[in-house]
């Protein structure tokens, strides 16, 4: 799958976002090693810590179904959708990707006209490890 198929499945997620309290809504695509791809979309909540990023959605939709390998994930977000900026995983997400993907694992994230692609090694360097995963 290419990187622009993913962004255009995150796009369609963001869609589904609940961000009446921030009004940014998220999309986000993973790229499983079989093949097969989970859609999320940020969740949010009054008391806001309850809330969920679509990276993370996506993430945990993905192991509830017994998945374990992951190639890769997409990433869209802006106010009122609008898609005018990159969109990075929070910090939080960055952990959570780590507990499950390696150093190399790819983040795309995109504007509606162009995209980008990072490591999530790049963007969490020395991340906290129990089992430190080879590469």
């Amino acid at each position: 799958m290419t990187n622009k198929e993913l962004l255009k499945i995150a796009v369609n997620a963001r869609e589904k976002a609940y961000a009446p309290y921030s009004d940014f809504f998220v999309g986000a695509a993973l790229l499983c090693d079989d093949g097969s791809v989970y859609g999320g979309c940020n969740i949010e909540n009054a008391s806001y810590t309850p809330t969920c990023c679509a990276e993370r959605v996506a993430l945990f939709k993905a192991v509830s179904e017994g998945k374990r390998g992951f190639k890769k994930i997409a990433i869209v977000g802006g106010k009122q959708g609008d898609i005018a900026e990159y969109c990075y995983p929070c910090g939080v997400c960055r952990q959570v990707l780590s507990e499950f993907c390696p150093d190399t694992f790819e983040i795309i994230t995109g504007t509606q006209n162009d995209a980008i692609s990072v490591t999530l090694g790049e963007l969490l360097p020395s991340a906290f490890k129990i089992n430190q995963r080879e590469e």
